[in-house]
This record gives structure tokens, C-alpha cells and sequence, in this order.
């Protein structure tokens, strides 16, 4: 009986349990493996050069096989082992910059000239606009109601718009120098909203002790690349939580949230009655909805954008809440400013 050398293994599953199987068409001796039936000659020159050549796609984690690739998204790439008993699934990020989500536009160049009311006039309108579910309308009436000033609608909507930079460039700087990463929990979730009659998504963040809406996210696609965008911002602006990040079961918060906070767990909230639910940013969902559906929509991305932005800062800033015995989110959050500094904060704006 001929003795098989102990340093012979299969290729394919690392069995040793193999017979010899001939010669090859070189006439060095060929085996094959009892388990898979794979066929080899290892003394072959070129079945070495074959074993050592790069594969094209990443082994399998899990048994160390060739892999396929099965789904290929803009930051990251789904393969699958070939081997049909293992069948393991894997992610692997790309190498490329997460785009910015659209909280992050450019501010522009801002002045007074050509407003024909006070700033008080203005400022008053926003908070009816923001701080009431009102429209544009009924923010134009209460004004002649209550300050017997006479505006348009449309002046209305365009001072939302126009100072919707400079509220944006007072949260910046403020969010810029506080401390989230002590916060247990940070949750994800995303609505939906009609733009020109179109179904667009708007994703959010907020941590959970100090109701902060984080960041904001707004697209007209609900997939993977909007949870990038929203995840890795939140990342880069305020660090990451102490324990964990919570999510509704959505495929799309997977691969960013094991991305972007690898140190903490990633929790799929299963129904709103589990120990961990997502029902703080359900909460602000119901919040923003009572406050959208009078406007019934928006008439531009850009315009929506704005808005929604301009919300989030009253939200965070303006409107103290009864949930924080009767403080803003961003007081909660170690923004110290007075009932004095607060009306500075509308007049410097």
C-alpha cells in the first residue's frame, strides 16, 4: 500500500483522508480527495502557481473558500461564499468619502436690505410659523390680528427661506462645542413627506437623553446610500455613543451603523412594546407631522430643505419642551443661554 506524504492536504476542504489517482499529463502523481472528490497533483509546478494566485474577490470568512460577488452598492460590497453548504454572507465597505447629507448647504451671503418690516415683524412670524401649526396664511392674519401689520403669504414663506443659513450657522457653531459621547443611546429612524407631490424621505437622529435632533437627512430615495450619509455626519460631528445606536429593522442602517460606530451596539427594534424601543424619535416624528400636514407639502427640494432645517432649529434652540421641565433640547444638552440670550439669539439672527 502506498503511504501518502502527511504534508498532502486537499485544496478544497483540507481533508487528508485522500488516495492516489495516477500520473498527470506531466507525470507528476496526482491525488484525489475522498470527501470532495477534488483532483490535484501538488508537486506540479503550475498547481502551485495556480494555489498561490490571487483571487479576485475576498476568501470566506467563515471557511476560508472562494466568494462571489452578489450585490454591489455605492459604499459597500455584498459576496457570498461559493461554497453552497456554507453559503456565508459578508459586507466589505469601499474605500470612498460618504457624500454629505443635505442639512450640510452652503451658506449664503445675508443682509436686511430691502425688508420693508422690523426685525420684530419678521421674527414674531417665524415663531408663529415654526412654534404653532400654522400656514403662511394664518401667520399673515395673526399678524394683522395681533400687530396690525398687513403682509403677504409669500413675504412670509420667502423670510423662512431667507434666514434658514444664518439659523443653520448658529446651531453649527453651538453644536460644535458640546459633548454627546456621553449620551447611552443615539437612535435613527426616517418619514416620508410630499414634495411637488412627490414621496420624499426624511431621515433623522436624535440622542435620547437630551432629545436633540442631531442631523437631518432629506432624499427621494430610501436606500443604504441616505443612511450613509446621515450615519457617517453624525459620526464626524459629535463622536459616538456610550452603548448603543437604534433603529427600526430597515436593511439600510446594517452596514453604516457597523461602519461607523463598531464600538457600540447596533439594536433592531422589533415593536414599539420591547424594553428598547425607538419611540423618542417616533414621538418627534408625530411632533413634525402635526406641523407639516397644514403646509400639505412643499413646492421645492430646496425649499423643504430649508424649512426643515429652520424647524430643527426652533426644535433644538427656541421652543422649550415639558419633557426637560420646560428647557430646550439644546440647554439639555449643556448649550447654557438665558430667556435674554435666547431673544438675542432671533436679533443677532
Amino acid at each position: 500500500m502506498a503511504i501518502i506524504p502527511l504534508n498532502v492536504v486537499c485544496p478544497r476542504c483540507f481533508s487528508k483522508n485522500l488516495y492516489r489517482f495516477g500520473k498527470d499529463n506531466e507525470g507528476f502523481q496526482k491525488y484525489q480527495c475522498k470527501q470532495c472528490k477534488r483532483q490535484f497533483a501538488p508537486d506540479n509546478p503550475s498547481f502551485n502557481m495556480r494555489s498561490r494566485r490571487q483571487r479576485k474577490y475576498p476568501d470566506c470568512p467563515a471557511c476560508g473558500k472562494s466568494t462571489f460577488l452578489h450585490h454591489d452598492y455605492t459604499y459597500y460590497s455584498n459576496f457570498r461564499c461559493s461554497d453552497k453548504k456554507c453559503n456565508h454572507s459578508f459586507k466589505v465597505p469601499k474605500l470612498i468619502n460618504v457624500k454629505l447629507p443635505s442639512s450640510e448647504f452652503k451658506p449664503q451671503n445675508f443682509s436686511f436690505k430691502g425688508m420693508r418690516h422690523p426685525l420684530f415683524i419678521v421674527l414674531c412670524a417665524l415663531n408663529y410659523y415654526f412654534c404653532d401649526n400654522s400656514t403662511t396664511r394664518k401667520v399673515a392674519q395673526t399678524l394683522y390680528m395681533v400687530h396690525q401689520v398687513k403682509v403677504s403669504h409669500v413675504t412670509i414663506s420667502k423670510w423662512v427661506k431667507r434666514f434658514a443659513p444664518i439659523f443653520k450657522m448658529i446651531a453649527d457653531d453651538r453644536l460644535s462645542k458640546i459633548n454627546l459621547c456621553d449620551s447611552d443611546e443615539w437612535h435613527f429612524d426616517e418619514t416620508y413627506i410630499k414634495i411637488s407631490g412627490k414621496d420624499y424621505y426624511l431621515w433623522l437622529a436624535l440622542d435620547a437623553e437630551t432629545r436633540l435632533v442631531l442631523d437631518f437627512h432629506l432624499s427621494p430615495n430610501r436606500d443604504s446610500n441616505s443612511a450613509h450619509a446621515l450615519l457617517a455626519n453624525c459620526r464626524r460631528k459629535f463622536g459616538q455613543p456610550r452603548y448603543a445606536v437604534i433603529s427600526d429593522r430597515y436593511y439600510a442602517y446594517q452596514q453604516p451603523a457597523s461602519l461607523f460606530f463598531p464600538q457600540v451596539e447596533h439594536i433592531r427594534v422589533e415593536d414599539f412594546d420591547d424594553l428598547i424601543n425607538n419611540n423618542v424619535l417616533e414621538a418627534f416624528n408625530g411632533q413634525f407631522k402635526a406641523w407639516y400636514k397644514p403646509k400639505r407639502g412643499f413646492n421645492s427640494f430646496e425649499s423643504a430643505n430649508r424649512i426643515i432645517a429652520t424647524y430643527i432649529f426652533f426644535y433644538n434652540f427656541i421652543r422649550p419642551h415639558s419633557s426637560l421641565n420646560g428647557l430646550t433640547p439644546a440647554q439639555v444638552a449643556g448649550i447654557e443661554y438665558s430667556e435674554k440670550e435666547r431673544l438675542f439669539w432671533l436679533l443677532v439672527a
